[in-house]
């Protein structure tokens, strides 16, 4: 299988790193671009740990409502355990959204269609469930922009290449402003947040994927489990020399 499996351990780990200052940033930023307000019905597509769908229950207060569909019964778990109540979840995926047509104000979905096999089916999902004039927020990576300092920079080269292949898409941010308007959304608006860590730190962004990546890259394009073990070793080896800067890109959108 390609893509990530969202076992218990995987799950933790993604949790984890949603705890990092990089990630609440991240989220601040997309509640921030959103502009929730009272009484509004949001739906979290690919909701995760369920981090961001608590805070924006706290946004749309008492009168409103927050969904959230993700696939991985393990991190619905972690999100009804997370919410306790304040959000309904449901195990469903963007290619068939458990809701009646216009039933919501805003969708958000971050790091979700770039492992999204049919993107322009999932949009349409979108727009159905999308009130008239109802926002969409998608974030995604462009992961051509990863800058990762290593001691071994063809073995950097390898690894990387090798994760992609957890994706459907790793360099969709840049199609997805066609993407949008083919599927009908309009003033599309696009800006960009970058994660930057410099210096080695146990909790950052960064640590997180080193441990996501060594760990999924093993067996793909002859990467060894030592080789994948010695590529994450050398980076956290690097200390005060460490540096690395991803970009994510944000898409506002009326439907």
């Amino acid at each position: 299988m390609s893509a990530l499996e969202f076992d218990e351990r995987t799950s933790r780990r993604v949790e984890s790193t949603y705890l990092t200052a990089d990630v609440v940033r991240q989220r601040q930023v997309v509640r921030g671009t959103l502009a929730l307000r009272p009484g509004e019905r949001v739906l979290d597509l690919g909701s995760g740990p369920g981090f961001l769908a608590v805070e924006m229950a706290g946004e749309v207060g008492a009168d409103g409502v927050v969904c959230g569909i993700d696939p991985a019964a393990s991190m619905l778990a972690m999100a009804e355990r997370r919410s306790g109540g304040a959000v309904e979840f449901r195990q469903a995926g963007a290619d068939r959204i458990p809701y009646p047509d216009g039933g919501f104000d805003a969708v958000v979905s971050t790091q979700v269609f770039e492992y999204l096999e049919d993107v322009p089916g999932a949009l349409a999902e979108v727009r159905r469930v999308l009130r008239p004039g109802g926002r969409l927020l998608v974030m995604d990576t462009d992961w051509d922009s990863i800058v990762w300092r290593s001691p071994d920079d063809a073995l950097t080269e390898r690894v990387l290449r090798a994760f992609e292949q957890h994706l459907a898409d790793p360099r969709l941010p840049r199609k997805l402003p066609a993407a949008l308007t083919a599927a009908g959304f309009r003033d599309v608006r696009t800006s960009v947040l970058p994660v930057l860590n410099v210096g080695y730190a146990p909790d950052t962004f960064s640590e997180g994927l080193l441990a996501l990546v060594a760990t999924f890259v093993v067996g793909r394009d002859g990467i060894t489990a030592a080789e994948a073990e010695a590529w994450a070793d050398g980076q956290r080896a690097l200390g005060s020399d460490y540096f690395f800067s991803l970009n994510r890109y944000l898409f506002l959108a009326t439907g």
